[in-house]
């Protein structure tokens, strides 16, 4: 189990530095999305060769695996539309919604009873949010941006759940990713139309960053994901992502100098967040002593 969180928390990391990719790479967020997928289908078609992975599995399969996909690519636009109408303090702060989401969510889809510490842990992220939502009114459609990308990330954390106990994480992540290359591919063309760029074609320094950020805060950071799940429950595992604007923010501050664009109810809403995630910790830790 200890191997176990020790992934995790590799992964969180590796986590950190998708908002930081998100404010480097100039595409808008459908893009950016659309070449992150397909980039990362490339490299998992390579990776399933090379380790002779068997993907063969029912064209229904395929499709429900595919669904757990497309969520994850729509959390994505919003995300990066969040950090791009805001800054990547923001961005990440709202994933930490995910958590309340999935206390909310699971439930509801399992047909089981609600945990009342769940909900209590997620109150403390919400207030948190709720803190960091007032403190700049210029932010507040970043902010709305990232609450509905937290909720996406929220589904496809418990689907993924069941996924992981039935399939390989590799041949998972394959078909998601390849799902959101098609699934985003149809509906481009009518997003460029409400969203026009000036070029479809990212330019040499905007590959550099998207081959880094597929290999590393993709493949590598999904499939540690899916192995975590079939070990430790969705909630925890969200609520751990949690820690993720700790990186991510630091990141900022040292390299984008956003400090200077927040205040003090910023970091007490921080403080809050990372509250309930060493509250989550400490109640995981006591229910295994």
């Amino acid at each position: 189990m200890k191997k176990t969180y020790l992934l995790l928390h590799i992964a969180v990391i590796l986590a950190g530095f998708t908002g930081v990719f998100g404010k480097l790479i100039t595409l808008n967020e459908g893009l950016l999305v659309w070449y992150r997928v397909l980039f990362s289908t490339v490299m998992l078609f390579f990776v399933l060769k090379i380790f002779r992975v068997n993907s063969n599995i029912t064209f229904q399969e395929k499709l429900g695996i595919g669904k757990a996909g497309m969520f994850i690519t729509i959390h994505w636009i919003f995300f990066y539309a969040s950090i791009k109408y805001s800054n990547i303090s923001i961005g990440v702060v709202c994933y930490c919604l995910t958590s309340f989401f999935t206390a909310v969510f699971k439930p509801v889809i399992d047909k089981t009873r609600f945990k009342i510490s769940e909900l209590l842990l997620s109150a403390l992220t919400v207030l948190g949010i709720s803190l960091i939502f007032h403190f700049d009114a210029s932010y507040q459609l970043g902010i709305g941006l990232g609450v509905i990308s937290s909720a996406f990330a929220a589904l496809y954390t418990i689907y993924n759940e069941r996924l992981v106990q039935r399939y390989d994480s590799k041949v998972i992540n394959f078909y998601q990713m390849l799902s959101g290359v098609i699934g985003l591919g149809i509906l481009l063309p009518a997003y460029l139309y409400f969203f026009p760029v000036k070029t479809f074609f990212p330019g040499a320094r905007d590959i550099f960053y998207l081959l880094l950020l597929s290999l590393f805060c993709t493949v590598g950071l999904y499939i540690l994901f899916a192995e975590v799940l079939k070990k430790i429950p969705a909630f925890t595992v969200n609520l751990t992502f949690n820690l993720e604007p700790i990186y991510a923010i630091i990141l900022a501050f040292l390299f984008f100098n956003e400090s200077k664009e927040v205040n003090f109810s910023f970091y007490l809403g921080l403080f809050f967040v990372m509250a309930s995630v060493a509250l989550q910790t400490f109640i995981s830790v006591s229910k295994k002593v």
